[in-house]
């Protein structure tokens, strides 16, 4: 096993290879066991011909790490590489999904309701093994192959309990929870766990091979974006590059910090982009900062429904994603959410050093996809009342400890978006069209934002109202400034950290903030909404819904996991006036606008956020526009508590929702004596000040 190292990045090697031999016999063991079951016919059918194929799926586990380890899997062929992939994904993909044990419907019409939906969440956690033999991870390998053995022995013979079953399942997630969270902390902020970072920085780019070394599906979009990239001029490449990288660099300047101090950053793409991530990972090492590039989370302990937090690839199938997004509905108790955050504290104060040099995140979002319809299965499994209250609650003491020890005050970030080649036959326009979009001139919309705000400012309230079938007619109440000539409500976003530039926006009053938020689609996550509309009465969200499917009750679920969060009600976060209307022009022109990710969807139009404020966990930092203003509308009658009592101020969630300009009527910024003073009229910028932000508008009539 140590010779094999040779081919790993060897600072990685020697990191796990300690661990590795430790595990080695008891992992030979298990293995010595699963190659007995082949010839037992102590199991019964149906259960028979679940673990005869799990069976299967596991001797591929092992292959694929001999493979690693021998060096076979860096040898490959393009061809080779890719149909061994396909096999690692067979049975997930769309088509074969509808007769794998993964699918929890077909598991449960094959071996029972009773017992398919944890025989289907069992075969799903070994799936992620896949990535552990990638990354030479035995440990990990081999606990899941100790825990499909004692699944296995309690089916011979006869048939267990359904207690009896969930017995081990619970308790492999409770006992290695101390591992796989630990090694989750540690694989985000630790720059020597470089296993990506190791294939983005030494393989030659130019051959497609090195994908497939990530371990992750790869699709034609990951093949098309990186040959994709491989073509454009060093120049265009190092553009992109230094536009994402600067973010940091000018979040820490916008709040007045310094980044000397810091010594790491995390990066987080879509697979394909290599030829720009490797650009951006000099660029951080410029400033001092050394990347860490870890993997979007796959075991359940870890794994968090519609979030990717890290690397990843396109997904193999999204429905099986979704029909595996509640499996921690099987140990979410409160003995479990208590050990949960025991671990992680102690996994912080390991990684104390660590934390204390982390510098934020610079993330890469992707769009284009096709829109993504979920079925809703009943077999999969769900989270009850209790234990979604459980999670909410779990999810903001996490929160708490992880500022701890990552301050958010001491923390900046960046987030750029690029499309994806299933945006369709204009996909390189369009991806030229982005670039533009993400380097707009600052200067120009920061003077053209800094009129809105001065009006703004002057405001009681604004009143923003939809056009045509859009029913939006929201009352949104501003904070009254003390000293308006050092003070103002509303940022000015000049794509310091957030990119591309184009929005002012505030954190609302809640009190008196009510009304109708309608959209006829929009892009949240995976999902695209169509007619979703939120009912706010002081500023919390009283009702909601979607017409996503025929049944009204489904569609308010889906509203409810995606947006809410599972939270019965949000404050609305954030208001935001968009100011981008070269982003709109460009969707318009090439019919994309519900394909845009909400970071330039939201610069598009008026958007409003429910969940937290643009500023949790940074209210006390100030903070100053390009102007010298300070921003003093950085909390609200929720986030106020927070040194009461952190669970009672935030929601750990903030999800934007943007009307377009297409479905806006008019923008007014109303005064305490009734007179108004109108931003938007007719969809058009009317505002003195802002006549520019039209050019692009008039273009479409043209």
């Amino acid at each position: 096993m140590a010779e094999g190292g040779k081919y790993l990045n060897m600072k990685y090697w020697e990191l796990l290879k300690e661990e590795n031999e430790a595990v080695a016999e008891r992992h030979e063991l298990a293995m010595e066991r699963i190659g007995h079951m082949k010839e037992e016919a102590t199991v019964g059918e149906p259960y028979r011909a679940f673990f005869e194929r799990t069976v299967q799926f596991i001797e591929l586990i092992e292959e694929s790490f001999r493979k690693q380890m021998d060096g076979a899997l860096a040898a490959m062929s393009q061809e080779e590489a890719a149909e061994f992939n396909r096999t690692l994904y067979a049975d997930i993909l769309p088509g074969a999904y509808e007769k794998s044990f993964a699918n929890p419907d077909y598991a449960a019409k094959e071996l029972g309701e009773d017992y398919g939906p944890w025989l289907s969440f069992l075969y799903t956690e070994i799936r992620s093994a896949i990535v552990y033999a990638y990354e030479s991870r035995l440990v990990d390998v081999t606990v899941l192959e100790e825990l499909f053995i004692e699944v296995y022995n309690l089916f011979e013979g006869g048939t267990p309990e359904v207690a009896e079953l969930r017995e081990p399942l619970y308790y492999f997630v409770s006992d290695y929870c101390d591992v796989m969270l630990t090694y989750r902390v540690r694989e985000t902020l630790d720059p020597s766990l470089d296993f990506a970072k190791s294939i983005i920085m030494d393989s030659d780019l130019t051959d497609l091979r090195y994908l497939y070394r990530f371990g992750e599906y790869i699709s034609d979009s990951e093949l098309k974006i990186a040959a994709f990239l491989n073509s454009l001029p060093e120049e265009t490449v190092r553009k992109m590059a230094d536009t994402y990288t600067e973010g940091i660099r000018k979040g820490f300047v916008a709040s007045g910090r310094s980044y000397k101090s810091k010594k790491t950053v995390q990066i987080r793409y879509h697979i394909g982009f290599e030829r720009m991530i490797r650009m951006a990972v000099e660029n951080f090492r410029k400033l001092g900062l050394e990347p860490v590039i870890s993997r979007a989370a796959v075991g359940t302990v870890n794994r968090a429904a519609a979030r990717t937090n890290g690397y990843h690839g396109t997904p193999a199938n999204r429905q099986y994603d979704y029909d595996h997004r509640y499996d921690n509905a099987i140990y979410m108790d409160k003995a479990f959410k208590e050990r949960k955050l025991s671990v992680l504290k102690v996994a912080y104060e390991e990684c104390r050093t660590l934390a204390k040099a982390y510098a934020g995140p610079a993330v890469l979002e992707t769009f284009g996809e096709e829109g993504f319809t979920p079925e809703n299965k009943k077999e999969a499994f769900a989270l009850s009342e209790k234990q979604e209250k459980l999670l909410l609650s779990y999810s903001n003491e996490s929160m708490q400890i992880a500022d701890a020890y990552v301050p958010g005050m001491e923390t900046s970030f960046t987030i750029i978006a690029f499309p994806l080649p299933e945006i369709g036959d204009n996909f390189e326009k369009i991806f030229e069209e982005t670039i533009r979009i993400n380097t707009l001139d600052y200067e120009l919309y920061r003077d053209i934002q800094q009129c809105i705000i001065d009006a703004l400012d002057q405001a009681d309230h604004v009143m923003v109202y939809g056009m045509g079938e859009n029913r939006t007619k929201l009352k949104v109440a501003l904070r009254r400034l003390k000293n308006p000539a050092k003070e103002t409500n509303f940022e000015n976003c000049v794509a310091d950290v957030n990119i591309p530039v184009g929005e002012v926006f505030t954190s609302p009053v809640l009190s008196g903030t009510e009304g109708t938020l309608f959209v006829g689609s929009v892009y949240i996550g995976d999902f695209q909404f169509k007619d979703l509309y939120m009912e706010f009465k002081d500023g919390r969200v009283a009702d909601y819904g979607c017409a996503n499917f025929e049944d009204e009750k489904e569609g308010r679920a889906l509203v409810k996991q995606i947006i809410m969060k599972n939270h019965d009600s949000l404050p609305m976060g954030e208001f935001a006036i968009g100011t981008n209307t070269t982003a709109y022009e460009v969707a318009q022109r090439y019919q994309i606008l519900d394909k845009f990710p909400i970071l330039i969807a939201e610069k598009t139009g008026p958007h409003f956020a429910v969940g937290d404020t643009c500023y949790s966990w940074m209210e006390d930092c100030p903070m100053f526009n390009p102007d010298g203003k300070e921003i003093v509308a950085k909390e609200n009658e929720i986030s106020v508590r927070r040194n009461e009592d952190p669970c009672a101020a935030y929601f750990s969630c903030h999800t934007d929702i943007t009307i377009p300009y297409s479905e806006l009527d008019r923008i007014e910024a109303v005064h305490e004596d009734g007179t108004k003073t109108a931003i938007i009229a007719g969809g058009r910028f009317v505002l003195p000040g802002t006549e520019k932000l039209n050019e692009p508008l008039d273009s479409l009539n043209n």
